[in-house]
């Protein structure tokens, strides 16, 4: 922000005070939150098939496989193969159209989900032990709602 400062002294360079730290705490955040779901042999991004499945608790189909994990349709395609071949998600044909597919755990996927999230949560709750109960608790209320202004913007782009 100073160099900025010092180049363009009229630019008002506040926005990226926030959106700068927001990036590198998620690029940090992600690299660190990883390290346990990897010495599983999973990347994040399967692993928010598996959790998508397991909080949902039913079948889902490939879009809103999509839609919950934020990921193309391409991507869910190939993570969902990956995990296939791993014996954790099974798909079923949809009766009325065979286009459609269903996606859910199997009994091996759910209990590994079941036994990693604790770990995980354990870990991802040491990355954030450096901030008390009450700054964390304003963190997540804050970032709750720039949350909710984004995901706002994003419906009126989507809808424009």
């Amino acid at each position: 922000m100073g160099q900025w400062q010092r180049v363009l002294p009229d630019l008002d360079t506040e926005p990226i005070g926030v959106i700068g730290r927001l990036t590198r705490c998620a690029a940090l955040l992600r690299q660190a939150s990883d390290a346990p779901l990897a010495h599983e042999g999973f990347s994040r991004p399967e692993f928010d098939i598996l959790s998508a499945l397991r909080r949902e608790d039913r079948e889902l189909s490939f879009g809103r496989l999509a839609r919950e994990t934020y990921a193309s349709g391409t991507a869910v395609t190939k993570r969902v193969r990956t995990l296939e071949e791993k014996g954790l998600v099974v798909r079923r044909p949809d009766a009325r159209d065979r286009r459609v597919a269903h996606l859910s755990l199997t009994d091996g996927g759910r209990q590994l989900v079941d036994r990693i999230m604790p770990e995980q949560v354990a870990y991802e709750r040491s990355l954030l032990a450096g901030l008390g109960g009450e700054r964390r608790e304003q963190l997540s209320e804050v970032l709750g709602e720039l949350l909710h202004l984004l995901e706002g913007r994003e419906g009126v782009r989507e809808s424009g």
